[in-house]
């Protein structure tokens, strides 16, 4: 089918390929072309969610530590005191 889009050429390493027949097992009559598609589109969402499981962990490991440490008094300003000015 034709398409204003540009289109991209991929190689099928031996991964790819062992990806592309078991989506094919999934889904026989899809055209190869689809098949990559659909594993783009998965990997994508994995990405996804990997990323959002991240930040809910970083997210929660700041609540649970919220004000268990005290800077003592005059910390920032021995902090700064070898800064450019």
């Amino acid at each position: 089918m034709g398409t204003s889009l540009p289109r991209i050429q991929v190689t099928p390493t031996p991964e790819l390929q062992a990806a592309i027949e078991a989506e094919a097992r999934r889904a026989p009559a899809v055209p190869r072309s689809e098949l990559v598609v659909r594993l783009a589109l998965r990997g994508a969402r994995a990405t996804d969610h990997d990323r959002a499981a991240r930040r809910a962990r970083r997210r929660q490991a700041l609540h649970e530590t919220r004000g268990t440490f005290a800077y003592p008094d005059g910390y920032l300003d021995d902090l700064r005191e070898d800064w450019d000015r």
